[in-house]
């Protein structure tokens, strides 16, 4: 049966598979590593774009945000005639705090009405748990279900808050979820935790009389038609709220948790235009040698293939069977562990990004791409070499290819012999004869060595961000953010407190900076001269002294804005009386989360024509008296809230290791696996080639360890020309996957360290000694008379 639906060359294709299974499974591995990373990328990418998508629409997400101190809700109908407005809700939201018995500090909260009577019309919510908020009942909320999950809290349960001064009892309702706090983050904190900011949903009824905005609203949210122009919408909008304490609008770009999780899908979209070409190129360079090597060692049976009636063609599609099974059986692999590895990643950014459901796909072009690449990959790399074979006549296939001439190289290999003995002369003379081979062979361990170097780094970076942030820019305990402006008098209430030992104070202003058609939505820093506390930095972490005639703004900030010290830079201030400001920058400043923008203090105040106000203060405590300024801390009205540094940095941690920071495990696992399956490879294919040669050693009077120094040191010499190969591959590769992982939010500094490339060399000769054991394991029991007799 076998034989009528098999031919001969099939039958010894399976054999082939059969006989080379580890060779080949080390192959695919290869191959379905670089698929793994393109497939994942591009799932993770259309995973969480669809799912962000589809969840603003069905919650009618709004796409514009203007907050004001006090205006009368009949501006509603005048802010709904603005051009290119399709719906406009009024809502009052405002801050408070929470206090829970097992929390030092008090919690930052935002509080949100909801309307009394009909449904949410813009930024609805998911009632994950419990019921609705009861009518009539006023002390009754809606809690933000990861904030509720992060304390043990439940529906039923109750706590207390602090809202506008007054404290209150408010038991929950139920426990709900909104496209709107995808990420929750407290005002002054670098990164998302759930533990630290609590949102609040409660009756229109209850919130208005709670800030006295009985007939009013504190935010307008806005829908647009599909054909307005937001800058337009956004002047108008400003325009009609001037006069009622407007802070001004602004779209949904830099609504903050859209602004992350845009943050997050931008940097996974450049990875995946960055990485899976990388890694595929790769593994379509090390499966190119891999192949081409393993074909020429199969020269003699292609020879006998050919004496025995076969065509060209016939053999180069037997050939060509042996090739596509591993690529197309490797590819295969990687888009499974690819689609497996891109879920699991999804379910981790769905937990942590708090979507009620997840839309998970994958575009059906990143398998095709996948399957083609390495198909096409193999192909070539077979093709060259069997081009080359074909054109022999089976006579002069079947004998081993002649040796060139080295007689000219006889003073060199003189020298040799005087030096070195014969195994040793061997592996050189194999070396000097082979050379483009062994410089491939090196190319393909230092480009693994160079790719296992990058991710080590990667990881080390993503390390030295952390320490860098929280050892060198921030050097306090805690930051304090009080409700509204405070005279600089506050200070000395903050330094009798007991357990403080040092205040600064610091100014945020958000603010619109705009360098010609350049702009940016964000705020200006207003910190003492000389700060102790909180520093800008330069690239050496130097801090910076900060000057009064002009402003210093984060690198990524000069970037995005295209300007450069000496330049004006316009700042549009969203409060206030919002004025316009023209400075010049002065600096630039390193930074490693966030773009911020510093101007001494004094002269930010001046330029307000607001002297002596301050935001907030930076706070050095005593250990051993932080209970009773925690207490002292609740009790003060003016705070809105308080975080530990300590909090913030396991914050910031969580955020580089669940979020797309996450990813350099993964890069690490799979340059492992591409070191290895390369050096494995090599020292497979060497002893293919030579275990005719090597039982002829045996037979001379070799014994087992020098027959094996002649393989192995082969495979010792192409590891230590990888080397450098790989230190300049890694450094360049680096650079690439730097670029890749920085956004808006955080940047990862090009800072590769010299551990990395030890490390990765570390990996490198781990993988020689386990390949070179086992194959001198098959050395050892190599059958000598079998392996000298003819292929015949």
């Amino acid at each position: 049966m076998v034989a009528i639906m098999f031919s001969a060359l099939d039958k010894k294709l399976f054999r082939d598979l059969g006989r080379m299974k580890m060779q080949a499974i080390a192959i695919g591995l290869v191959i379905a590593v670089g698929v793994v990373v393109l497939v994942m990328m591009d799932g993770l990418f259309n995973s969480l774009s669809q799912t962000k998508t589809t969840y603003y629409d069905r919650y009618r997400l709004a796409e514009v945000y203007a907050p004001a101190v006090r205006a009368p809700k009949h501006l509603l109908e005048n802010l709904a005639n603005v051009p290119g407005v399709d719906s406009v809700i009024g809502r009052i939201r405002g801050g408070g705090l929470v206090n829970l018995p097992q929390e030092d500090v008090p919690i930052t909260a935002a509080i949100v009405s909801l309307p009394d009577h009909g449904a949410v019309r813009l930024n609805d919510i998911y009632l994950a748990e419990g019921k609705q908020i009861e009518r009539g009942r006023e002390d009754q909320i809606l809690l933000l279900r990861s904030f509720a999950k992060a304390h043990g809290l439940q529906p039923g349960d109750r706590i207390s808050a602090t809202i506008n001064g007054a404290k209150r009892k408010l038991e929950i309702a139920g426990l709900a979820q909104s496209p709107e706090f995808l990420l929750s983050m407290a005002p002054g904190d670098l990164a998302p935790d759930d533990k630290r900011y609590a949102v609040i949903w409660m009756s229109e009824t209850s919130l208005g009389a709670a800030f006295d905005l009985k007939g009013a609203f504190s935010e307008a949210l806005f829908s647009l038609t599909r054909d307005a122009k937001l800058p337009e919408v956004l002047d108008r909008v400003d325009q009609i709220l001037a006069n009622y304490g407007g802070t001004g609008a602004y779209g949904l770009e830099d609504q903050t948790s859209n602004r992350f999780l845009t943050e997050e899908i931008k940097g996974l979209a450049t990875q995946s235009k960055i990485l899976p070409p990388i890694f595929l190129a790769i593994a379509a360079f090390l499966l190119n040698i891999v192949i081409s090597r393993m074909i020429q060692s199969e020269r003699e049976q292609i020879g006998l293939l050919k004496a025995f009636g076969y065509s060209s063609m016939e053999v180069s599609a037997h050939y060509f069977k042996f090739v596509l099974a591993i690529a197309i059986g490797g590819a295969l692999v990687g888009c499974l562990i690819g689609v497996w590895v891109g879920r699991s990643y999804a379910d981790l950014f769905q937990q942590y990004y708090k979507f009620p459901f997840l839309v998970f796909r994958v575009d059906p072009q990143a398998f095709i791409i996948g399957i083609l690449v390495s198909v096409f990959t193999a192909s070539a790399g077979a093709l060259f070499v069997l081009r080359k074979v074909f054109a022999l006549t089976p006579a002069v296939a079947m004998r081993p290819p002649a040796p060139a001439d080295y007689s000219r190289a006889g003073g060199f290999m003189a020298a040799v012999k005087r030096i070195f003995d014969q195994p040793t002369r061997m592996v050189l003379r194999r070396i000097a004869r082979h050379p483009g081979r062994a410089f491939g062979a090196a190319l393909g361990v230092g480009a693994g060595m160079g790719l296992s170097a990058a991710s080590i780094g990667l990881m080390m970076t993503f390390t030295n961000v952390v320490d860098q942030t929280f050892d060198y820019v921030d050097r306090s305990d805690m930051t304090v953010v009080f409700a509204a402006l405070r005279s600089t008098d506050t200070l000395n209430e903050l330094r009798s407190l007991e357990g403080v030992t040092h205040v600064e104070p610091f100014r945020a202003v958000p603010v619109i900076l705009r360098n010609g058609l350049h702009s940016h939505k964000g705020a200006v820093t207003g910190l003492l001269a000389n700060p102790q506390q909180y520093r800008a930095v330069d690239k050496d972490l130097n801090p910076i002294t900060l000057r009064e005639d002009g402003i210093i703004i984060a690198k990524p900030l000069a970037k995005k804005l295209a300007i450069s010290p000496g330049q004006k830079l316009f700042i549009e201030v969203q409060d206030g009386e919002r004025p316009t400001l023209q400075m010049p920058v002065v600096g630039v400043a390193e930074t490693l989360s966030g773009a911020p923008a510093y101007l001494e203090i004094g002269a930010l105040n001046r330029a307000l024509k607001q002297p002596n106000q301050i935001s907030g203060a930076y706070l050095q405590i005593d250990e051993k008296l932080q209970a009773p300024l925690y207490e002292a801390l609740k009790a003060m009205p003016v705070i809105a809230g308080a975080s530990l540094k300590s909090k913030s940095r396991e914050a910031f941690e969580t955020l580089m290791d669940q979020s797309a920071g996450s990813m350099r495990y993964v890069m690490s696992f799979i340059a492992a696996i591409i070191t290895f399956g390369i050096v494995y490879n090599s020292a497979r294919i060497a002893f293919a080639e030579r275990s005719r040669d090597l039982a002829s050693l045996r037979v001379i009077g070799f014994t087992k360890g020098e027959t094996a120094f002649v393989l192995l040191g082969e495979l010792a010499i192409m590891v230590i020309m990888a080397v450098p190969i790989g230190i300049a591959f890694g450094l360049g590769l680096n650079a690439a996957i730097v670029e890749g992982f920085s956004t808006d939010l955080y940047q990862i500094p090009n800072q590769i360290q010299p551990e990395a490339f030890g490390t990765a060399g570390i990996a490198v000769l781990v993988s020689s000694v386990f390949s070179g054991w086992m194959v001198k394991r098959n050395m050892d029991g190599l059958d000598l008379v079998s392996a000298l007799k003819t292929r015949e």
